[in-house]
């Protein structure tokens, strides 16, 4: 799923499988049999539909308004699944208070283009509001549950053709069990068929399937959990129509046994639908192979990719999708097209989306927000300041992680809005009140980590530390803090001087992830591990670069840029005048020595003098903050061009304790972009 998604649901063996992604020789797929009755569409929907099956796509509401995401969704498929705007945490967000505006939006544009509509999905583990995951009553539970189910169902009762009833109940590994949750822990196992028996009532019509991840493979536990489970509903006469595999792939695409998966599932009397197809770098063979092992099967009565460009994917960092960033049609939509049956139509290149890719700029400038955030002290916390913003866009909303700064010290604070008219009036939830704990925490980052389905909050402690969750939008959710190194590296004591080790930032590639940290006295460093070892094991720290103390302070970030093989490097410096500004550098590697871009103080990333304020001059410092992702995983990806920089700033005139001084959060966004 797409980083706008949801928490994430990407196959365990996809770890091993992005490890061969480089290896991995596209082949051409094989000659495909010919379309009932020699018909051969030159599109996905019409394609499938001539042996009675769709080809549909995830879709997100916040995205109807972009005329090349609106165009391919039209012309190519013929069935469309909510990316996440029917999940709980969208449609019931307080008891009983239901809201349908994102939804409806959805399936009456599906309906209008005359594409079916798949619902997902009803009961689910994650994306649930904290006042479900409080329920501990199974009878006031059970009546949550069957109240949802059927209040969503009942809204569209007559335009779904499948819904997503239950997502997810079963564990990973080798249990072969269902996973906890609210719902079992409450109501024990049964609740997967209370909930089928309450949504057969509310929508007689509609197909009632059974969805989940790392189920392709016919060998693993979990699959034969599920099977188990769905062999004893038929048995007994529990309403189930359907399973859905998910299908997240690595570059390897789907397992030997995937054709035999679907027919077993097939042979109990269910349909069997791949719900969420994508594949890291999207291998014209791997597609190829995943659609016919559904053609091979008669049940296989629909495929549905998990977005449309791969700027859309949950993984965009993978390029797992049909269609590329300027929405071009890849190697990969010609191998599902012609192994359905179809003949690909000639596409006439779009110049000028690919402009989206433009490289970045030698220089910048910037307009800047007047102060967005400022701090919300209560009677336990006496705060000054807020700093070191670290901020992603998940499921419609943005998600800041900041420092709180005082007399007394730091720590973290959380809070959460859809637009940024509403940043300063969001509730702030400070982590000292969490298995964060009190003492000494600051400098925040937070990404999702799709390996694990764990968000990671990165920070310092005196140590590089990080705590994890499987929620980003649940403040207690989060772990107690854990170190990545068992002590400072022996290079950092070696060349901190009187500095101090501050500001860690990791970053990962397809094979490793690097942790970068500064020690405001002119050095950046970086340290790393494998996809696979993360967050364990990080050795072989190094200077990755140096300057003078104050043109290399702190507060270092670094990015993979869209569409390129760029990294883009910033650090905080301070200038000659003493206020905080950002030097630039690239690099085609994140292990490879780093090049100038914008890195002087006349011609700086951003500064005082290439920031412009038209809400008035609050601030001359341009200090610590983080970019407004493409994405929220860990390659850290940004456009490419409109670049966004949420940074700290303070009143030109104040003074004093550097710990008491008024820090606030504004928004950078830049005004010379290309395209």
């Amino acid at each position: 799923m797409n980083p706008l998604k949801r928490l994430g649901r990407r196959r365990a063996s996809v770890l091993a499988l992005l490890a061969l992604g480089a290896l991995v020789t596209p082949g051409a797929a094989t000659a495909a049999p010919d379309a009932p009755d020699g018909v051969r569409a030159s599109t996905l929907g019409a394609q499938a539909a001539q042996s009675g099956r769709y080809f549909g796509t995830a879709v997100a509401a916040g995205r109807l308004g972009d005329g090349t995401y609106t165009g391919i969704l039209g012309r190519e498929f013929n069935s469309v699944t909510p990316e996440n705007e029917m999940k709980w945490d969208a449609t019931e967000r307080s008891r009983g208070q239901f809201t349908f505006g994102a939804a409806d939006q959805i399936v009456n544009g599906a309906t209008s283009r005359g594409q079916r509509v798949r619902g997902h999905t009803l009961v689910w583990h994650s994306q649930l509001p904290d006042w479900v995951k409080g329920i501990r009553d199974a009878n006031t539970l059970r009546g949550v549950m069957n109240n949802h189910i059927t209040t969503v169902m009942n809204r569209y009762k007559g335009r779904i053709h499948s819904w997503d009833v239950v997502n997810e109940a079963f564990a990973d590994g080798g249990s072969g069990q269902m996973r906890g949750s609210v719902f079992r822990d409450v109501l024990g196992t049964g609740f997967v068929e209370q909930a089928f028996r309450t949504a057969r009532a509310a929508d007689p019509a509609a197909k009632l399937c059974y969805n989940d991840y790392n189920i392709e493979n016919w060998n693993d536990a979990k699959t034969q959990g599920v099977y188990r489970m769905v062999r004893d509903f038929k048995a007994r006469g529990v309403p189930i129509d359907c399973v859905g595999l998910q299908s997240h792939f690595g570059a390897g695409g789907p397992p030997g046994s995937f054709q035999t998966t679907l027919s077993n599932f097939a042979a109990l009397g269910v349909d069997v639908q791949i719900t969420e197809l994508d594949i890291a770098q999207a291998p014209p063979n791997a597609y190829a192979n995943t659609v016919r092992s559904c053609m091979n099967v008669a049940r296989c009565t629909g495929i549905t990719v998990w977005g449309i460009r791969d700027s859309d994917s949950w993984r965009s960092g993978e390029n797992p999708l049909l269609f590329d960033r300027n929405g071009n049609k890849k190697p990969a939509y010609q191998a599902t097209l012609t192994t359905m049956g179809g003949t690909a139509a000639a596409q006439r290149p779009d110049t000028r989306s690919a402009r989206s890719a433009a490289a970045l700029p030698s220089s910048f400038r910037w307009n800047s927000s007047g102060s967005l955030i400022s701090p919300k002290p209560d009677a336990t916390h006496r705060i000054a300041g807020i700093k070191d913003p670290s901020v992603v866009y998940h499921n419609g909303k943005y998600h800041v992680f900041a420092s709180t700064a005082s007399s007394s010290g730091y720590n973290l604070v959380y809070l959460n809005f859809s637009d940024w008219s509403q940043a300063n009036s969001a509730t702030h939830h400070y982590l000292d009140r969490t298995a964060i704990g009190t003492g000494y925490r600051a400098a925040p980052q937070v990404f999702y980590y799709a390996p694990q389905r764990l968000w990671y909050l990165v920070y310092q402690t005196g140590n590089a530390s990080y705590s994890t969750n499987p929620d980003i939008s649940n403040p207690n959710g989060w772990s107690a803090p854990r170190n990545f190194y068992s002590s400072m590296p022996d290079i950092i004591k070696q060349n901190i001087g009187n500095g101090f080790w501050v500001d860690m930032w990791v970053i990962c590639d397809s094979a490793n992830c690097y942790l970068f940290s500064s020690d405001d006295n002119g050095h950046l460093y970086r340290s790393q591990t494998t996809v696979g070892q993360f967050p364990n094991g990080f050795t072989n720290t190094v200077i990755a670069a140096q300057d003078s103390k104050y043109a290399m302070f702190e507060a270092s970030n670094v990015y993979k840029v869209q569409g390129s093989n760029q990294y883009l490097l910033l650090v905080e410096a301070i200038a000659s005048d003493g206020r905080r500004y950002f030097r630039s550098w690239t690099s085609n590697s994140l292990a490879g020595s780093w090049s100038p871009l914008a890195a002087s103080e006349g011609n700086p990333f951003a500064k005082s003098n290439n920031v412009a304020f038209p809400a008035g001059t609050w601030t001359r410092d341009i200090s610590h903050g983080e970019m407004i992702r493409a994405g929220n995983d860990q390659t850290l990806t940004i456009p490419a061009c409109k670049l966004q920089y949420l940074y700290q700033g303070k009143d030109p005139n104040a003074g004093g304790d550097y710990n008491s001084l008024p820090w606030r959060l504004g928004l950078l966004t830049q005004t010379n972009s290309t395209c």
